[in-house]
């Protein structure tokens, strides 16, 4: 079965937004791992999909993920733009050497059609209460990262979504605004639902599905639920052995397929 027909917009979203949403974010050209959630994703009965930035940098299928991720856009799914997709197309000075040089690689194995892509990609996408972007919701475009609870209230403070769901750090998190102003963090557990109370103002940081980095080398996503309002963090394992060999074949720095097989 095509993904194209399992995760869909349903007539009427916005209006009537009942439904669970796969999030996934930093795919890093890493098409098995984007499989993987994809496929997990499916048996959870997830029936919306958002895709948070960085489809492409670090590993070997930049093409092929913006091919795969193309048809699931035209079919609905929420995408944004991720600092490693704007380096392809206009090289960042914010970048550490490693980095640039597999967006250097990535440049030129990317075709005409998955450069265009990722060009008419936004940086954020807004859907009633609910905010998708890569980086920091106060300023997207400046790529801040939210790694801890002061960038967080920054990141809460500087939008008015009531939940925000965001990618760039590669590690999963939770924050919570309260109506009082208080901030408080939160370390996901695999697997257990967690409820985001529409009291509070919330953001989620996925987590990375290409290459993550909290010490578990299999793909990050998460669920959430529109109806009971509640978020849960997942992984996807897949082969990351035959990822990382593939990605030293092709001559991409090696410290990049030491981290995926680390997950660090």
């Amino acid at each position: 079965m095509e993904l194209r027909s399992v995760f869909h917009a349903r007539p009427g979203y916005d209006e009537n937004p009942l439904m669970r949403i796969a999030l996934i974010s930093d795919i890093h050209a890493n098409l098995p791992a984007l499989e993987a959630c994809l496929a997990a994703a499916q048996k959870q009965d997830a029936d919306r999909l958002a895709l948070l930035g960085d489809f492409v940098g670090y590993g070997p299928d930049p093409d092929a993920v913006v091919a795969r991720v193309g048809p699931l856009v035209a079919a609905g799914a929420i995408a944004v733009l991720g600092n490693h997709d704007m380096a392809v197309l206009k090289p960042s000075r914010d970048m550490n050497p490693v980095a640039v040089e597999a967006i250097a690689w990535t440049r030129g194995q990317l075709s005409k059609d998955a450069k265009s892509f990722l060009a008419g990609l936004p940086f954020e996408v807004r859907s009633g209460d609910l905010l998708f972007v890569h980086a920091d919701a106060s300023d997207p475009a400046a790529w801040h990262y939210v790694a801890d609870t002061e960038a967080a209230r920054a990141s809460l403070s500087g939008c008015n979504a009531q939940v925000t769901f965001c990618g760039h750090v590669h590690v999963p998190a939770l924050y919570c605004l309260s109506a009082a102003g208080k901030m408080t963090s939160h370390a996901p557990v695999q697997d257990v639902a967690i409820p985001l109370p529409a009291q509070r103002k919330w953001l989620a940081v996925i987590g990375s599905a290409g290459q993550p980095r909290d010490g578990n080398p299999a793909a990050s996503f998460a669920i959430y639920d529109t109806d009971t309002r509640s978020l849960t963090y997942c992984r996807a394992p897949y082969d990351v052995d035959s990822v990382a060999q593939r990605m030293r074949g092709l001559g991409l720095p090696d410290s990049l397929a030491g981290r995926l097989l680390r997950g660090r």
